[in-house]
């Protein structure tokens, strides 16, 4: 027990220095003397900053499908998201919104992990890349695959698919980098989002969008 909570240790004391002074930024100097041992006894636990960086990746990966089972869906597969979504009310839709939002803002893993990858995408090419991956690509190929669901089923017409991803996504993004750096602005966005996803779904789902 005491050596997987020295492991845990290092890897939330990583990604706060992380957070902060980006991943180029920390040594493993620094990181051994934030967990208070010395960088000879860090090795015993990870081979190193990499190593330490791909299991923070990870445990992030983790927290989010946790996540997400609670909330009743996958989180990654669209395929069985589009079943799931397909049957919710609008209220639904929000409340599951608003809570993927709040989650993604107030989590700590995913919270310090994106400010990590926000700093370091301007100096580091394969954190650029991963920056790209997480926040813009994957999102919007996981809603457009949804879409297209939506669209052989008749609930969506007239629509491209990934456009209407763009849609939906690019606002709840625009949220949580404004709440990243304004956090006062917390209420305002999440009933931003509120009347986003309403708007969203009265245009698109139902039918009201030529």
């Amino acid at each position: 027990m005491e050596k997987k909570d020295t492991k845990q240790i290092i890897l939330d004391e990583a990604l706060d220095l992380f957070a902060v002074n980006g991943y180029d930024g920390v040594a493993v100097a620094d990181i051994a003397n934030a967990v208070g041992i010395k960088a000879s006894s860090l090795y015993k636990h990870y081979k190193g900053k990499q190593d330490i960086f791909d299991c923070i990746l990870e445990k992030t990966a983790e927290r989010y499908n946790e996540m997400a089972g609670r909330l009743g869906i996958d989180g990654n597969i669209s395929e069985r998201d589009a079943a799931q979504y397909s049957g919710m009310s609008t209220e639904t839709l929000v409340e599951t919104g608003t809570a993927l939002f709040m989650y993604f803002l107030h989590d700590d893993y995913a919270r310090k992990f994106r400010r990590m990858l926000t700093i370091e995408q301007y100096k580091n090419e394969a954190a650029s890349k991963l920056y790209t991956e997480q926040y813009m690509d994957s999102p919007i190929v996981y809603q457009s695959s949804i879409f297209k669901v939506f669209i052989e089923q008749g609930k969506m017409k007239n629509v491209d698919a990934k456009v209407a991803a763009v849609h939906f996504y690019s606002p709840m993004f625009l949220m949580l980098c404004l709440c990243d750096s304004c956090p006062e602005h917390e209420p305002s966005a999440l009933e931003f989002i509120r009347q986003h996803i309403t708007q969203f779904s009265k245009l698109y789902m139902e039918g009201k969008i030529l």
